[in-house]
């Protein structure tokens, strides 16, 4: 799997201290308490725990399954049968993070909800496809079944800007790994319930 160079939504890939070796582990730490009840239930007890060196940087649980619906057909959706603004999981950044737009993204935790990249003039030849994991702020999180609109809105909440903070989705191996992909970017493997998707946990811009 090879994902975007330049994604308008701004995607959070840059960590500090940034590209190093990543290593990965089973998390030996439970959901943390902070994160809603409603959707800490919808978790699995074991997270995934990634460090850059000896460095923690950060670590992930993910939903036990995943809602369904019928397979649409809009062009370039790899993951047509999530509904947008369902819960992947939710992610804990040890250190202060950025997008790829530079944008800062603070130390703690986010829920990971699905997104679509809108089909607009703003994201023309943004990214090759248009799946996407938004992160929301755990404190701004209303629950629910979110649509687009009110994902992205929340989401906005973790950069502070116009534009949310996103991770680069594509369906992956089943296998859990972590690889190294290009010169930069790093993509976990992973199932979330039947689903096996990839997701990229650190990376850089290169445009």
């Amino acid at each position: 799997m090879r994902f975007v160079k330049c994604l308008g939504l701004g995607v959070l890939l840059l960590s500090i201290p940034a590209f190093g070796q990543f290593k990965l582990d089973v998390s030996g730490d439970s959901v943390p308490g902070e994160v809603p009840a409603a959707i800490a239930s919808s978790l699995g007890s074991t997270g995934v725990k990634v460090s850059n060196g000896n460095v923690g940087y950060c670590e992930l649980w993910f939903a036990k399954s995943l809602p369904t619906g019928a397979a649409g057909n809009e062009q370039d959706v790899t993951l047509p049968t999530i509904p947008v603004g369902a819960v992947l999981g939710v992610i804990r950044f040890d250190g202060k993070s950025a997008d790829r737009r530079g944008q800062g993204i603070a130390a703690g935790l986010y829920v990971l909800r699905y997104v679509q990249m809108p089909v607009n003039g703003a994201h023309v030849g943004a990214a090759p496809q248009r799946d996407f994991a938004a992160m929301v702020p755990v404190a701004v999180d209303k629950g629910g079944n979110p649509n687009l609109e009110e994902t992205i809105a929340m989401s906005t909440k973790a950069t502070g800007t116009a534009h949310p903070g996103v991770l680069s989705l594509a369906p992956g191996s089943g296998q859990v790994t972590l690889t190294k992909e290009g010169d930069h970017d790093w993509t976990l493997n992973t199932k979330i319930g039947d689903v096996a998707i990839s997701i990229i946990v650190s990376g850089k811009s290169e445009g």
